[in-house]
Formats: structure tokens, sequence, C-alpha cells
């Protein structure tokens, strides 16, 4: 018997957008982590809410001989272990694994492609789903131009009609650096139109992350002052208290820099300081967001240790436990130089931000998982007090919880009850949670569905991709020819000395959180 569900303000904003149209979704790298973890919980959850189209299937596609049989197994266990669901309906379950299929693939052998397209074919006209696909390449980066030629050649890219459509997500890091980004995307662009490429970061999926736009957009309070006149400084803190998981292989090719700063963080930045968009479609805003990042103010490759810290954590303790440094994680190699901690000072060069630092962090093993987006104001002049008792010297404070705490915090000062004038800081404090009463549908629910609908908005582009990679790319190459003292930081510690001395040459320091 199914559960009676919340109200969930995603599902029911989505609803009043309309149903997407039949649509076959198609995943290769069926057999790993994110599909499990990720994908089949996100398909489930899209199918409970009545978000999913009526034609609809799924097939999945690695080099495993899983069968159908035993991928729809990794779909039941999904759903059993997953912490994002939120409703179990065993008969709803029944109904999506009799839609599920898989079919084994060398994604190097074209004739296996030749297979695929008659897997597909046959799916299309059983669930009439009118030559509509979506696939999703969830593997490693180096395959993704390598599946597109073969997906090209065996006709799969062609939409089936002049009404159908093909669509491709694609996961990050898009690229390993500028050059292979430039070569990636010119690679795809001979086989796909740039209409069809979904390049995802989840991160722009999270309910909190688009409500930066609500917050700045939506209210008349906040825009007026959003610029270099009343803000002192921006600080965004992306901070992991787990390890590399046991991918080493993956972490040590990537390093916290690739992993997170040139996508998620940079994100949430251009969120932060774009200008409105004249229409929040997919052209518009994207434009917007990428004209932050190329305002950006440069690295050159003398400046690189006087605006960016690496980090790698040496053996500590987090939440009470002891764990091993990262060059004794199982996989890395004893000398490892890959950092697991960068912090960066950039500066926007436009009207609105310029001379405002922004200060980017992030790293794993720190003492707690935490990503916010906080705004320092300008102190006020406190001259009708200068015989108050001002206990908290700093200027006004307005910080959005991203992770795991969803919500915006005002932080102001007020005076104390009593005879004499004292003011202290308090906090105005808006909790998702509390005000809304039902969880968030997870990142990939969102942008699964947007790509079903045909919505690139929270999608990066091309030119945006590469404005990242430009840069950052500066900052590797310096890094890679410059050994560095690892480890240099403890786990369970907020990174190394060289970060907060990055702040406090301009007089600041790091947000306790």
């Amino acid at each position: 018997m199914a559960v009676a569900q919340a109200v969930n303000p995603f599902h029911e904003g989505l609803q009043l957008q309309g149903m997407t149209q039949p649509v076959q979704l198609c995943i290769f790298g069926a057999s790993g982590d994110l599909t499990k973890r990720k994908l089949l919980p996100a398909i489930y959850n899209l199918v409970q809410a009545g978000l999913a189209p009526q034609a609809f299937s799924v097939l999945g596609c690695a080099r495993n001989d899983l069968g159908d049989d035993g991928f729809r197994r990794e779909l039941v266990d999904a759903v059993a272990e997953s912490s994002e669901i939120r409703v179990r309906d065993a008969d709803l379950l029944k109904r999506l694994t009799d839609q599920v299929y898989y079919t084994s693939l060398d994604f190097h052998d074209s004739a296996g492609y030749v297979t695929l397209k008659t897997k597909l074919d046959d799916l299309d006209q059983r669930y009439h789903t009118c030559g509509n696909r979506v696939f999703y390449i969830a593997t490693p980066a180096s395959l993704y131009a390598d599946i597109t030629e073969k997906l090209h050649e065996s006709g799969l890219l062609t939409p089936a009609t002049s009404q159908s459509f093909v669509r491709v997500i694609m996961e990050k890091p898009f690229g390993h650096d500028l050059a292979s980004a430039k070569t990636l995307n010119a690679e795809l662009l001979r086989f796909l139109d740039e209409s069809q490429i979904y390049r995802i970061d989840h991160y722009l999926g999270k309910e909190t992350v688009q409500n930066i736009l609500v917050l700045r957009f939506a209210n008349g309070i906040f825009e007026p002052i959003w610029n270099r006149r009343y803000v002192d400084s921006v600080q965004i803190t992306v901070a992991e208290s787990l390890g590399i998981e046991g991918r080493a292989n993956f972490y040590e090719e990537t390093g916290v820099m690739r992993d997170v700063i040139q996508n998620h963080a940079l994100q949430l930045m251009s969120l932060v300081a774009m200008e409105p968009p004249t229409t929040f479609d997919a052209r518009d805003f994207r434009d917007e967001k990428i004209r932050v990042v190329e305002a950006i103010r440069p690295i050159e490759p003398k400046d690189v240790n006087q605006v960016a810290v690496r980090g790698q954590y040496g053996p500590g303790s987090v939440e009470g436990e002891h764990v091993v440094g990262y060059r004794e994680e199982l996989g890395v190699a004893p000398d490892s130089m890959t950092p697991t901690y960068a912090a960066l000072r950039l500066f926007i060069d436009n009207w609105r931000w310029a001379g405002v630092p922004f200060y980017i962090r992030s790293g794993k093993r720190m003492p707690k998982r935490v990503t916010e987006i906080a705004m320092q104001f300008k102190e006020a002049p406190h001259l009708p007090f200068r015989k108050a008792q001002v206990e908290t010297p700093e200027g006004n404070v307005l910080s959005l919880g991203i992770q795991p705490d969803e919500g915006v915090v005002l932080k102001f000062g007020a005076k104390v009850p009593g005879p004499s004038m004292r003011i202290r800081a308090v906090e105005m404090d808006f909790g998702y949670g509390e005000t809304f009463g039902a969880e968030d549908a997870s990142p990939y629910e969102r942008l699964i569905l947007d790509c079903m609908k045909g919505d690139q908005t929270l999608f990066d582009r091309a030119d945006g991709v590469e404005a990242a990679w430009s840069l950052v790319d500066p900052v590797l190459s310096q890094w890679a020819q410059t050994p560095a003292e690892f480890p240099n930081y403890e786990a369970g510690t907020w990174g190394p000395a060289a970060a907060d001395e990055l702040v406090q040459r301009d007089g600041r320091h790091w947000r306790r959180l």
C-alpha cells in the first residue's frame, strides 16, 4: 500500500509547467556507482511524482553482462537503499521495473551500437516513444567523444522525424584542462548541435542554489545593495568531511581544482555576481553567467602564489574518528602531489563588483560538510554609538546555506536589553525544511526532467566551460611545475595556514562554520 506523500513544492511547481513528451532514456555506464546512487533513484522519484511521461522506457548499457533481470535488481536495490527516495511504493516499483532493460556494450565496438539501435528501435515501437531519446553518458570523460562518434555512425543521433528529438547528457568535469575542453567541444560539435548537448553540473539542480536568483531578483530589498558600494567581500565555501571514498583513480587525475573549483564553485560565484537576465530562458540566463566568469581578473603565472593556495590532508580526526592522510588512501601514490584543498582570491572587473574580493575555498576531510555563500557588507559608521559597547564589531552578513542546512541567515546588530547601550549581533533565520515542510527533490531529478523537456537553462554551454578552464588553467600549470610541501593540513581542520594568510593579508578572516 502506498504511503501518503507530503506536497513537495518542487513537484507542485513542475506539474504546472506541463508534462514531458514520450521519451527513451538510455544510460551509458549503467553498472556504475553514479547510476545506482543517483540516477536510478531520480528516475523512480520522477515516475512516482507523476513527472515522467506515460510513454517512457529506460535502457542501461555497460560492459558488464547484467541482463534485464540484473539491471532491474539494481533498480530495486537502489530504491531500497537510497536516502533520496521519499515514498516507496511496491506496485509502482514493479511497474517501473517492467519498463527497464539492459544491453551489454563495449563502448569502443561499432558492431555493438548496431545491436543497441535495434534494441532502442524495438523499445520505441513497444512503448510508443515517438523516436525521442535522451542518452545519459555517465562514463569517464575520456569516452565521451568515442561514444558520441559511434552513436553518430549508427544513426542514433539523428532524430527519427522532424518532430522528434535526440539529446545527450554528459557528466563533469568536462575536459581536463582548457585545451582538452576545446578539443572535446569541437569533437562533439562534429556530430551534435549545441542545442542537443546537456553538460550537467548537479549543483545547479539544487533548490537552494536556484533560490539565489529568487532572493536577488524577486525581492526589492536586496538587489539595490548587491554591489561594490555596500558589499565588502564574498566568501564561498564547499567543504566535505569525507575523503576520496575509494575513488583514487578518479581523484588522482582530477584533484579539488578540477573536481569542485572549476565547476561547482564558479557556478555559485556566477549566480551571486551575475546581472539580471532579460528573461530566464536558457540563452539569456547562460549569457549573464558566462559574462561573470569572463570578467574575472585573469591569473598571471607570476601571481599564482599571491591569489591561490593548495593543500593536501594528512592523518587526523574527523567527527571523533581517526582517519588516514591522503597519501595513505588505497590507490594513492605515496608521493602524490594531488591537491585535496584549494583557496582562491578573485576579483570581478566590472562596474558592479570592482574592488570586491571573492574568496573561494574547497577541501576534503574538513571538520564538517557544508556549502555556504556569505556576503559580508561594509560596516556602518558607528558615530552615534561611540560610547556604546559593541560586542560584535563586524558588519552585516547575509549567508546562504546550500547544504546540509538549507536556508538564508541575515546577521545584524541589535540593542541588548538593559539600561546601557550595548550592541550585539543577532540573526534572522529562514530554513527550507521548517518553512515548506517537504524534502527537496534531488538535483538529478530536476536536471533529468529539464533535459527531457528540452530546457538547457541549468546546463553548461561550450563557451561557459571554456571560460572556466581559462581562469584556472594558469593555476594548474604553475602548480604542476612547482613542488609543494604535502601534506600541509591535518584532517579535521579547515585547511593549511597559507589559506588563512590569503585572507588575512586583506585584513579579513575566514568565517567560522
